[in-house]
């Protein structure tokens, strides 16, 4: 009886909201592209008799009845016809974009099915999702972390290593236009501000591997954004504990001039200032971008991308106390610290894009493109250590705190570094459409100049006893230090000592030609792609003349889809994928350049198979990688914090295999989520000493990425980010022989949580004229970052005792659990 009842109250609420719903219309807008990613003009688009065209820029915008299912037809006279099956809602706004080609394509209901992105191994990440989900560093780089064969193990820092390789392997693109990250950074806190600015996104694609012959000279992955060319007038704000940000979309009555322009500014304090570590903390990390589209015609497009950052990181540490050791013998280490570090980044970029449209079958794209960084290091701090007993006994009043320390030493650390770096390019690239082939090719000049004096030191003194480098200096006779028993009169030099001065100059010449193919094997979809790419460079200088060097690059994948009941592809792809170093890779851990190092190598094979399928009548998708690389002429690095230290002599080999996993779909009606899982192995041999994990070596990895909402509240969404990656290889010394120290640190686990009222959530069904309906999204929310409280470790810092000949690791940890409250507005 009460089933019967509460069917028929379904069958009533759904009778009146169709009824409701009866005569309103919705709208369909967009732009259409063709595989060039130019705009294409005079595009029919029909639905149940209404039609619309586009105009020189691409652009259309349909009225269309609500609530029913209608079949959107866009035709070209050179194109092929698309068709898409769609419902939308009463008063909805409905964004879609299309791309046109010679072939017709059935665009499938609802959820369009990109096979060029899938046949390519290429992930595409949702905008939407990369400005809603929580992070200590919200943004592209935020999500990337939870995908398979993608690692980091600190939350301060955007840097992310991916299937072995390391922070400076990963390819950035925005527009086609490649950007570069601040040269001195050494740790996460320092960093502010990613490039990328979220709110100016519309498409983000990354590839872990195997990737095209059109994309850089880097061994490990490629991150290519694209951003939006709004179609009207628009903004966006965003205001946190964390900084803020604002955005603003215009665009000309004749499409012909749009621009977006973003201002950033963001201040880590909440999050450095839950570490163990006391300071007086005071950053300012500040950006302003814009990206300006003039179209003149149907065949010429030009654009601008400007970015002006300024990060100035200024951090006085006060005090510190860390506990560690066993829960038997537990210790802890007090430290006082005097004096400060100051240090400021700005960089400058420009870039100048030219698309011209000679025929159908050929279109030219020109870019220039500049960037200059400035950057200091300035510091001295002076640290004062104690290791110290703390009270175990469970009953004492002052149990886990310290009962008993001793001074053993001090520090004294020291840096005047400098950096100026100007690197300019100028690039042509061509596109081909012949039919079913599709040819593209490009040429690029890159000369990059860059002035550095690098002033480092560090003065250890344990109990009084001034301790010699673990390296002595050649062509200095050091007595034997055998303190405290012996006194020592030796000459007193610093722990550590780096003083260079480089003026380097690199020129490099590159280009790349690939061929693309779509055809049939029988009744199954095949794609073929073929390509090479070509890097010459020399590095030139004061006192310095490197040899002329060159790369070839060959690449190519294979994918087929199987006329089969379920939805797979499988693909093949790899190739020998080159290096050329670039200026961090070439100074040696003396802060020398060494200009005749050589290109690293890799050799990829990356076998995958991708599977659409539903499951509760909704869509999912299960991608599965195998993968292997084979590394020569490695050059050997020690990683401390963020910062890489390279031994600029290529004197390893190495080798990186593993299987990726990811399980995307709708977990929840109308919200993408997935699940990650990666297994990595990678080992190198320096000197023919034998296989060693590299730093990069974290063997297991899990992601969550999930989206939700409240069932009796639907205004309450929920967004969960949840990382888990075994530990790194790594705490030991920067000097130290990796060797002789191949621990490995804790594991990293974090799991962050965002709470969001979306005030905006009804608006479909208030009346016309309500505040609220000017907005596109008016939310406020609560962040729960590290929610577990968990203890991460980044790096140790090794106290030296004298007297019992010892080095203790102490543990840096990162951030613990932090709050943070969030608003953001869209109209």
């Amino acid at each position: 009886m009460l089933l019967k009842t509460n069917l028929k109250i379904f069958y009533f609420l759904f009778l009146s909201i169709s009824l409701a719903g009866y005569a309103q219309t919705a709208r369909v807008k967009g732009v259409i592209l063709n595989e060039s990613n130019a705009p294409v003009e005079e595009v029919n688009i029909s639905a149940n008799g209404q039609n619309a065209k586009t105009n020189a820029n691409g652009f259309y915008e349909l009225t269309v009845p609500a609530n029913q299912t209608l079949n959107l037809i866009f035709t070209h006279v050179t194109l092929k016809k698309s068709t898409l099956t769609i419902e939308l809602k009463p008063n909805e706004d409905y964004e879609l974009n299309v791309v046109m080609n010679d072939r017709e394509e059935q665009l499938g209901e609802v959820t369009i099915v990109n096979n060029r992105k899938r046949v390519q191994g290429i992930v595409n990440i949702e905008p939407e999702v990369i400005r809603k989900i929580p992070g200590a560093n919200a943004g592209v780089e935020n999500i990337l972390k939870t995908l398979p064969g993608v690692y980091s193990n600190n939350e301060l820092s955007t840097q992310y290593a991916v299937r072995g390789g390391n922070y400076d392997e990963n390819l950035v693109y925005v527009n086609e236009i490649e950007v570069y990250r601040p040269f001195l950074i050494r740790s996460g806190q320092q960093e502010g501000l990613s490039f990328t600015n979220t709110d100016l996104v519309e498409n983000v694609d990354f590839s872990a591997g195997g990737f095209q012959a059109k994309y850089g000279d880097k061994l490990s992955s490629v991150l290519d954004i694209t951003y939006r060319r709004p179609t009207k007038f628009g903004a966006a704000a965003e205001l946190s504990f964390l900084g803020g940000s604002v955005a603003v979309d215009l665009a000309s009555k004749n499409q012909k001039w749009t621009a977006i322009t973003g201002v950033r500014y963001r201040d880590n304090s909440l999050l450095v200032n839950s570490q163990e570590t006391q300071t007086n903390f005071r950053p300012t990390f500040a950006d302003i971008q814009t990206n300006v589209n003039y179209t003149p015609s149907t065949k010429w497009q030009w654009s601008f991308l400007g970015n002006i950052s300024q990060n100035k990181y200024n951090y006085q540490p006060l005090t510190r106390e860390t506990k560690f050791g066993t829960f038997a013998e537990p210790i802890a280490i007090q430290i006082n610290y005097e004096g400060q570090e100051k240090d400021r980044y700005d960089t400058y970029f420009g870039a100048l894009k030219s698309t011209f449209k000679i025929s159908e079958k050929l279109t030219l794209k020109f870019i220039g493109s500049a960037y200059h960084t400035l950057e200091q290091e300035y510091f001295d701090i002076f640290a004062a250590y104690a290791l110290g007993e703390i009270d175990s006994n469970i009953g004492s009043e002052t149990f886990g705190n310290v009962s008993f320390s001793r001074a053993i030493g001090t520090q004294l650390t020291h840096a005047r570094n400098d950096l100026d770096a100007l690197i300019v390019n100028a690039e042509v690239k061509g596109f081909h459409d012949l039919k079913k082939h599709q040819v593209e090719w490009g040429f690029k000049y890159t000369r990059e100049d860059i002035r550095d004096r690098i002033v480092e030191w560090e003065v250890i003194d344990s109990a009084g006893f001034s301790l010699n480098p673990p390296k002595l200096p050649p062509r200095i006779d050091f007595p034997i230090n055998d303190q405290p028993e012996n006194p020592y009169v030796g000459p007193l030099v610093p722990y550590k000592n780096v003083r260079a001065k480089n003026y380097v100059t690199i020129s490099r010449f590159s280009g790349y030609a690939q061929w693309s193919l779509k055809n049939k094997i029988g009744s199954s979809d095949v794609w073929y792609n073929a390509g090479v790419r070509m890097h010459q460079w020399q590095v030139s200088g004061n006192q310095l003349n490197g040899n002329s060097q060159i790369v070839f690059s060959p690449r190519a994948q294979f994918a087929i889809k199987p006329d089969w009941e379920k939805d797979m592809v499988f693909r093949i792809s790899g190739g020998i994928y080159y290096q050329p170093p670039f200026y961090r890779e070439l100074r040696d851990q003396n802060g020398l350049v060494q200009p005749n190092v050589k290109a690293q190598s890799a050799v990829h094979i990356v076998l995958s198979n991708d599977y659409s399928f539903k499951m509760w009548e909704r869509p999912f998708k299960m991608v599965t990688e195998l993968y292997y690389k084979s590394l020569a002429d490695v050059n050997p690095y020690t990683l401390e914090n963020v910062r890489i230290r390279y031994a600029a002599d290529n004197s390893a080999v190495a080798f990186a295999q593993g299987l990726d996993l990811r399980l995307n779909g709708e977990f929840v009606p109308g919200t993408e989520s997935w699940l990650s899982f990666g297994y990595l192995k990678t080992e190198e041999n320096i000197n023919n000493q034998g296989y060693i994990a590299r730093p990069t070596d974290q063997r297991l990895k899990f992601g969550i990425l999930f989206q939700d909402f409240m069932p009796n509240i639907p205004s309450v969404k929920v967004y969960l980010n949840l990382v888990y990656n075994t530990g790194l290889p790594g705490g030991s010394p920067s000097y130290a022989d990796p060797y002789v120290y191949q621990s490995r640190l804790r594991d990293y686990r974090r799991a962050d949580v965002g709470f969001s009222y979306v005030f905006t959530e009804k608006n479909k069904t208030r009346p016309e004229g309500h505040w609220l309906k000017k907005f596109k999204d008016f939310s406020i929310g609560f962040e729960i970052f590290n929610m577990f409280n968990n203890q991460n470790a980044i790096t140790n810092t090794w106290v030296r005792d004298v007297y019992e000949k010892t080095q203790s690791a102490i543990p840096n940890y990162l951030t613990t659990r932090v709050f943070n409250v969030k608003l953001a507005i869209r109209l």
